[in-house]
């Protein structure tokens, strides 16, 4: 049977993922998160940059497990760009390294891009992912478990007392 040009290739397959018809390849998928106080918004999207889809999730343990069910849900998850690892996105970013999952710091869109885009959660979660798929996520986050960390809670303990 002869396909048409632009014909898809791709089928979900339950918790398997996406694979490639003609390849066999697993898909991976790339998450891109915009982080708020108690509720986080995340995009999934293909190797390729389509967007999978969208969910929002609690700032709780078990949201963050819901996340990671829902984007495995579309394939082996490859990596997540997440804004705000040292303030919002902190413990996000901390469950899914516990997890084996890569994750990478994202700054926030500049303003002068977000007048130009519009400002939404949804486009600036894409935006973290599309930096990510585009190796322009600023770094790996700090671990927060070094000296460093030992330092700052110290002082911060010893400031509160004052």
């Amino acid at each position: 049977m002869k396909r048409s040009k632009g014909a898809t290739d791709v089928r979900t397959i339950g918790n398997e993922g996406r694979r490639s018809e003609s390849s066999g390849t697993v898909v991976e998928v790339v998450l891109g998160v915009d982080t708020h106080l108690d509720v986080h918004l995340a995009v999934a999207l293909d190797h390729l940059g389509r967007r999978l889809s969208a969910f929002s999730v609690p700032t709780t343990k078990k949201g963050y497990e819901s996340l990671l069910t829902w984007a495995e849900g579309f394939g082996p998850v490859r990596c997540a760009g997440v804004e705000g690892t040292s303030s919002y996105g902190a413990g996000l970013a901390r469950h899914l390294r516990a997890v084996g999952i890569e994750v990478r710091e994202v700054e926030r869109p500049k303003r002068r891009h977000r007048r130009r885009k519009g400002k939404s959660d949804l486009i600036d979660a894409e935006a973290a992912a599309r930096a990510v798929l585009a190796g322009e996520a600023a770094g790996e986050p700090k671990s927060a478990d070094g000296k460093v960390e030992m330092i700052r809670t110290f002082r911060d303990r010893r400031a509160a007392r004052r």
